[in-house]
């Protein structure tokens, strides 16, 4: 199985194996993920999705080996499209999205992990925009996911150079939110995991929702959470430990 799937409380992680071809998307890790994607649609309890690598890598990107038998620009457009479907659907998922970033992310390594809410990655992770090197642009959504983050100047430059960064870089840039030092990564990530899993769908779905909205919007919302018997029990539980 390309990708392992395992369901635990109220998260889901998705994890890339592969390991003879560095974690590569090909045809089978997408089907794989577009199964995957269909049952946490159907899952109203879920609460995070996380994506990640097997055995201390993320994504090498496309499965280049796989995917250069295809020989024309509509072939080239259908697989494309595919992955952009795939990624578009992670974009849209109703509970939170996790990248995490356990080793090197190149290409459609990175173009994949822009689709994610939040993307943490382990200290020694490097990011390599070296799509250039191949003389190919992204085609994956990665151009305009990519200048949204960092800058147009910054997606460029980065693009053109075939830049590799490491994870201060990304950090300090915004590609990825928060890094953790490889000696307690997995600790890190468990406790991110279980903040991310504190509240429920309708929290979730809230904050999801376009910010671009009047601030007076918020009244009602923050009104409504606040009455609630689950704000007040964690208020309660707070005061009690404070004794």
């Amino acid at each position: 199985m390309p990708v392992k799937f395992i369901k635990e409380n109220f998260s889901a992680t998705a994890t890339i194996d592969r390991p003879e071809a560095m974690n590569a998307i090909n045809f089978e890790v997408m089907d794989r993920l577009e199964s995957i994607l269909t049952e946490i649609e159907e899952d109203d309890q879920l609460r995070l999705f996380v994506l990640t690598g097997k055995e201390n890598r993320f994504i090498s990107g496309g499965d280049l080996k796989e995917f250069h038998s295809i020989d024309n620009a509509e072939g080239a457009k259908e697989m494309s499209t595919r992955m952009l479907s795939i990624l578009e659907r992670i974009e849209n998922l109703k509970c939170w999205t996790l990248a995490a970033v356990n080793g090197h992310a190149y290409g459609g390594g990175w173009e994949t992990m822009l689709s994610f809410d939040f993307r943490i990655a382990i200290s020694t992770a490097r990011f390599g925009f070296t799509q250039g090197k191949f003389y190919l642009p992204p085609g994956w959504g990665g151009l305009t996911r990519l200048g949204d983050v960092v800058g147009k100047n910054v997606a460029d430059y980065w693009l053109a150079s075939q830049k590799v960064i490491n994870a201060d870089r990304a950090l300090e840039t915004g590609l990825i939110q928060d890094l953790f030092p490889e000696v307690d990564y997995k600790t890190r990530l468990d406790d991110l995991i279980n903040k991310l899993t504190l509240n429920d769908r309708t929290f979730i779905e809230y904050l999801k929702k376009d910010q671009h909205r009047n601030i007076k919007d918020e009244l009602e919302p923050f009104s409504r959470f606040w009455e609630s018997a689950e704000h007040m029990k964690r208020v309660e539980e707070f005061f009690k430990r404070k004794k």
